[in-house]
């Protein structure tokens, strides 16, 4: 076994604040911190820092920025996509009434609906539902889980002032109502169309397609600091970006947060999206090589499930074969120096998914070892295979339970 350094990794930071090192092959995931950015997103980030400016005027910045990159008429950065659906749904209730933004969420009014699909309704580390419900919109969830229906979101629009879908990996892939149907029943009526596409590439779809506001990550694909992306009609831009003297103002982003995503966002409007796919390519061949002789490991690329361009690398594990199954094997790489995360949402299907869009230098060739090391390692049979699994399900909120215990 190689020695971590001899793979040209750099662990300086968090050697020298004591955290553990750690190398992400599950995606951008906010428990490990969403993305890493560049040196040029970084230097933009903390050259704001030690200086005042008027946060209005950076936002018109972003707003400008915001447009190029979307094709939007106007945005602006909040303090994740999160807090984006929030203030949407909010500026669809209040409009530019400062009144009716301080009153939130209790005066939300009666005409408070939000209609959402039923297969939409999902958890993405809190509850969609609950980004609705906290700035006093009432969900009007229609259609059944895995199928939905015109008409039904014709009777869920009354007494709506938005309508929210939700573009993510999370919800049901099947059954769901198309984009431009849903949009053009909602405009129908009158109602606005809020899109949550938080972990999306394509940055210009959505409002091409017509959503009135569309959310975007500031941090995953994009790289920038931790944030949200609002774009969208500017009267609706407008009377979002108002909460912030409301219920936004715990949701607020600081000046170097938003010079930082402006860098980011400039930065993905020259980047080359082509060479960094190569780079991701040549890393799931140099994995799938590596696990390609293995007894009772199968992987194959497979394509991202809302047509993100890029793949991840599916190990499908046979455990009368290899030895232990893969909830035991995802348990056995996070176990290893570094550990190793990998993307283990559907181990109970037999299988974990490695995604290459967060390495950094020498990672590839470590993950593509310590592969060889761990699968063909007995000892992972040792693992309590009903607690891996059961780690797969609760492991989210039992890490925040067992915070400072």
């Amino acid at each position: 076994m190689l020695r971590n350094e001899e793979y040209g990794v750099d662990w300086s930071w968090h050697d020298a604040n004591g955290l553990s090192r750690v190398v992400n092959v599950s995606g951008t995931m906010t428990a490990l911190g969403g993305s890493v950015t560049t040196k040029r997103v970084a230097e933009a980030t903390a050259a704001a820092m030690p200086r005042f400016a008027k946060i209005h005027e950076l936002q018109a910045q972003a707003s400008e920025t915001i447009a190029r990159l979307t094709g939007a008429e106007a945005g602006f950065l909040t303090a994740s996509a999160s807090a984006g659906i929030s203030l949407s749904v909010a500026g669809c209730l209040t409009g530019l009434d400062p009144a009716k933004v301080e009153a939130l969420p209790e005066g939300a009014g009666p005409d408070n609906g939000v209609a959402v699909q039923m297969g939409h309704l999902c958890e993405y580390g809190a509850p969609v539902s609950q980004a609705i419900t906290l700035v006093g919109g009432k969900v009007h969830v229609f259609g059944q889980s895995t199928q939905t229906r015109d008409y039904q979101l014709e009777a869920a629009l009354e007494g709506a002032a938005a309508a929210l879908y939700v573009v993510s990996h999370h919800v049901v892939d099947y059954g769901m109502m198309p984009l431009e149907t849903f949009i053009k029943i909602a405009h129908a009526k009158g109602v606005p169309v809020i899109v949550d596409a938080a972990s999306e590439y394509d940055l210009t779809g959505m409002i091409a397609k017509g959503a009135d506001i569309a959310i975007y990550s500031g941090h995953k694909f994009m790289g920038g600091p931790t944030s949200g992306i609002v774009a969208g009609r500017k009267d609706l831009v407008r009377a979002a970006y108002l909460q912030n003297i409301g219920i936004g103002r715990g949701m607020k982003i600081g000046k170097e947060s938003i010079a930082g995503s402006i860098a980011a966002m400039e930065q993905w409007l020259e980047r080359d999206h082509a060479a960094i796919r190569a780079r991701e390519t040549e890393a799931l061949q140099m994995w799938s090589e590596a696990v390609a002789d293995l007894p009772g490991i199968t992987a194959k690329a497979l394509p991202d499930p809302t047509d993100n361009p890029l793949e991840r690398l599916r190990v499908w594990v046979d455990p009368a074969v290899a030895g232990a199954s893969a909830a035991q094997f995802a348990v056995a790489f996070g176990r290893q120096d570094p550990p190793i995360v990998v993307r283990g949402h559907e181990v109970e299907k037999g299988y974990f998914d490695l995604d290459p869009c967060n390495l950094t230098d020498g990672q590839a060739a470590l993950v593509r070892d310590a592969l060889t090391r761990v699968l063909s390692d007995k000892s992972a049979v040792e693992i309590d295979e009903a607690a891996a699994h059961d780690d797969v399900r609760n492991g989210g909120t039992e890490s925040y339970l067992n915070w400072l215990s």
